[in-house]
């Protein structure tokens, strides 16, 4: 698909939920490197000596169900040229069992992270982790902002970029003064914002990380935040918002009329690319809500198409059929049955810090035309900081540098269009030298079903983060991974296989669709 880009200069950007976020990861496999304990004592790192760095605390942590003891160190990072800004870091060292590896973690829509308690199924594997807020605490993008309303490149160049560099140095050096040894691997794991920070990762400091696990990432942010308000502001012109109930309906209708493009009906749209549903077919058909009207339609046609030019040119990717709408297209119906907008907050906070620098913004004032010159500006006037796109597509000083990169992304991802994901790796294999040399080092994952971070009908890559880990340490490159689908209980429903990019998960023609072995990776279904 290509993307018509308002600016010549324009850069692309992310956006992600508010929510923390959660990884899951799988133990690495033991005995590559020997486990060990602490050659100094925790309440000794407070008198450490770290460039522009105050270690503020170091405690150990007692053991708590299934977590182990570990040294909680907390650091503060003031970075050149103003030293204002502090970078809250935070270091977690397992004090016995020590498997040798340091895992940094990433955060979650305008949230750098979580500095203050470690991943706990990490540490219990045995790894050192760390976390850092990456300028600011909480989930707000207010604090791009000064008081004075200008904007604030500091913070705004820390929860970009240096933040997660910062937490990456600092944690390095308390890890290695710690054990008496630095850590035999170095590995990155996030998702949507964090998965955007290992990408950073990878494009700004390819020596950081031996390897990075980017899932759901927020890359393209400045473009991405800005297409958010895309589906609401369709909705304000209109004056007409739709209930969910409306919206269920034509999702529904959707994944009913893709759903056996693969040859398997089990209410997920596995052929994304091939599904062209049409919502005007849905005209007059009655819901609990009131029934479905043309003007209803052609909001919806407008969603799944993704933001336009006057001229009808696409200016970014739209949701694929088979996704929620109450991501970025939430609405709330009262009692008496009036229904407004409730728009994704971070692509409020977007609008409001970043690009109308007005705290009192409102997104009901926001017109079509404006909006084009949102996209604009977004693409022109953060394109030379380039801070938090994310989108460098040569990744060859990183593959130099030995690093081993897996992305993964849920089709039905319901806030970041994945399709731009999609887009990106297609640039970076163009860059580098095509696929076999772009798998060599770099490889992505395309879920059918799959929401952002997990959760939806499909099954999610459960295995991502182990995959990395036997990447770099055994020389497994990943051709599928590990996909789960699980009930309300925990109880997983459904295996799958989730291929490399772009292969898909062929149906072998018999056995239980449930299962992952009647499926095999192929290039078409």
């Amino acid at each position: 698909m290509a993307v018509v880009r308002l600016t010549r200069l324009v850069k692309l950007a992310v956006l992600v939920p508010v929510v923390a976020v959660s990884v899951s990861v799988l133990p690495a496999a033991a005995g590559a490197v020997p486990r060990s304990g602490p050659a100094r004592s925790c309440a000794s790192l407070t008198g450490l000596s770290i460039a522009n760095t105050a270690i503020d605390s170091a405690v150990v942590v007692p053991a708590s169900g299934a977590t182990p003891e570990y040294c909680a160190v907390r650091a503060t990072v003031s970075n050149p040229p103003t030293y204002s800004n502090a970078v809250r870091v935070g270091v977690f060292l397992p004090t016995r069992g020590w498997n040798g590896r340091f895992v940094g973690t990433g955060g979650g829509g305008f949230s750098g992270g979580n500095p203050n308690s470690p991943d706990a199924a990490m540490v219990q594997a045995g790894y050192a982790t760390a976390g850092t807020d990456a300028g600011h605490a909480g989930a707000s993008g207010s604090f791009a902002l000064n008081a004075d309303r200008t904007l604030n490149w500091p913070r705004i160049d820390d929860f970009g970029f240096l933040g997660i560099h910062n937490m990456t140095v600092v944690a390095k050096e308390v890890v290695n003064a710690f054990y008496g040894k630095a850590a035999e691997y170095s590995y990155f794991n996030g998702c949507s914002t964090g998965g955007r920070q290992g990408l950073i990762e990878a494009q700004r400091y390819p020596t950081d990380y031996d390897g990075i696990a980017a899932a759901s990432p927020a890359i393209n942010s400045q473009l991405l935040r800005t297409v958010q308000a895309w589906g609401q502001m369709q909705m304000q012109l209109a004056g007409n918002f739709l209930p969910q109930c409306k919206f269920d309906a034509f999702n529904q209708a959707a994944i009913t009329a893709c759903d056996n493009l693969d040859r398997v009906t089990d209410g997920i749209i596995s052929d994304w690319k091939s599904c062209q549903y049409d919502a005007r077919r849905l005209v007059g058909t009655v819901t609990p809500c009131g029934t479905i009207t043309a003007a209803d339609a052609d909001i919806v046609n407008k969603i799944w198409q993704g933001p336009v030019d006057p001229k009808g040119n696409s200016l970014w990717f739209g949701l694929l059929r088979g996704t929620r709408f109450n991501g970025l297209n939430n609405t709330v119906t009262t009692a008496d049955g009036t229904t407004t907008g409730s728009p994704f907050a971070a692509m409020n906070d977007w609008y409001r810090y970043f690009l109308n620098q007005d705290p009192n913004w409102d997104w009901r004032t926001l017109t079509y035309d404006q909006f084009l010159r949102a996209f604009q500006q977004a693409g022109s006037q953060y394109a030379d900081f380039d801070v938090t796109a994310a989108d460098r597509i040569d990744l060859t000083p990183y593959r130099d540098a030995g690093g081993k990169l897996v992305m993964w992304a849920g089709a039905s991802d319901e806030v970041v269009y994945q399709q731009g994901t999609v887009d990106y790796y297609e640039r970076v294999k163009a860059t580098v030298g095509g696929a076999k040399e772009t798998e060599k080092f770099a490889r992505f994952f395309f879920a059918p079903g799959v929401e952002h971070c997990g959760g939806g009908v499909g099954a999610e890559p459960t295995n991502a983060f182990q995959a990395v880990v036997d990447w770099v340490e055994h020389g497994k490159a990943p051709s599928q991974l590990t996909g789960e689908k699980v009930d309300a209980d925990g109880n997983v429903v459904m295996t799958r296989p989730v291929c490399m990019y772009p292969q898909v998960a062929s149906y072998k023609g018999k056995g239980d669709t449930n299962t992952a072995r009647n499926f095999q990776c192929k290039n078409s279904f």
